[in-house]
Parts: C-alpha cells; sequence; structure tokens
C-alpha cells in the first residue's frame, strides 16, 4: 500500500510523542486506500509477561492507530474515544519490528467509528480493535495547551510503502 503522506507526532504522547522516553514513539502514514499505518517496535519496558507486551499498551496503539485514522481527510478534527473492544490474537513480541493499520467504518458530523489491527512483519494478525469516537475541533481536546505546540514534529523518513491484507469492512 503507497504511503500518501506522513502525520506529525507529538511531543508527550506515550504512543507517538518522540519527548516521551517510556513511549513507544510511533510514526503514523496517511496510506492510498484512506486508512492509517504505522511501523514500529514495542519496547522491554512495555512488557506484560515476559517476551509478551502489556495488553494495556498494546490497547493505547490500537486506540491511536484508529483515531489517527480520521487525520488522513480530517487532519483538524480529533478523535475523542467513547468504547472500545480488543481482541488479543496472538502473543504481540517487543524489541521486533511490528505494523498496524487504522481505518474509518462508519462517519458522520458528530463522530466515527474505525478499526484497527496490528500485524508482525510476515503479515500475521497480532491484535485488533473496533472503537467509536466522538468528534471534537482541537481546542476543545486541548484546553490550555496549543495543539499545533505538542503536535510539532514534523519527521522525514523514506517510508514509501506498507503492506497489509485487504481492508474487510
Amino acid at each position: 500500500m503507497k504511503v500518501i503522506g506522513k502525520q506529525k507526532n507529538s511531543k508527550n504522547c506515550f504512543i507517538c510523542g518522540l519527548d516521551n522516553d517510556f513511549g513507544v514513539k510511533a510514526p503514523f502514514y496517511n496510506l492510498e486506500d484512506g486508512s492509517c499505518a504505522s511501523l514500529f517496535k514495542f519496547k522491554f519496558l512495555h512488557q506484560s509477561y515476559p517476551e509478551r507486551v502489556h495488553g494495556g499498551i498494546i490497547s493505547a496503539l490500537l486506540d491511536e492507530v484508529m483515531g489517527r485514522a480520521l487525520w488522513v481527510t480530517e487532519p483538524t478534527t480529533y478523535g475523542v474515544t467513547t468504547t472500545m473492544t480488543i481482541t488479543y490474537r496472538k502473543p504481540v513480541p517487543y524489541d521486533k519490528p511490528l505494523k498496524a493499520r487504522g481505518y474509518i467504518t462508519f462517519n458522520s458530523a458528530l463522530g466515527f467509528s474505525a478499526k484497527g489491527e496490528i500485524y508482525d512483519m510476515d503479515g500475521k494478525l497480532l491484535a485488533e480493535g473496533t472503537a467509536k469516537y466522538l468528534k471534537l475541533p482541537a481546542n476543545k481536546v486541548t484546553e490550555g495547551v496549543d495543539a499545533d505546540e505538542e503536535m510539532c514534529y514534523d519527521i522525514k523518513d523514506d517510508v514509501i510503502e506498507i503492506d497489509f491484507p485487504p481492508i474487510k469492512l
């Protein structure tokens, strides 16, 4: 799947924040099919049982990629999670390259629904989720903080394609 754009990273977010020493520091990409994707590695400090990432951190990554799916077409609107369901299919390892994808399954003026998936680099589905979001302008979500100041990192890299199975709606 061809990358058509790169989304900004924040300073402090646990998933995308580049200044968060404990975070994942995941980059996010807009894909040609309208989905959002990430290439990332969880760290040793994200573990639950030995050799496995904690389920809460897996759900946080899925929440981020699903929420950011809205930014592919509505980059100034924030999604605030209202409900989320996660299915853990296989153990998710740390210190190994992984990929995630999020895409919109329903979109209206007030909210949207999305699906998210985490895969290993061989294409095995490790975890997936669905969520519903309320749409809000950035200034309502980041009261007292300038959203542009927080989402200030525009990193460049050479990722031009990310391989995923076809989207199943």
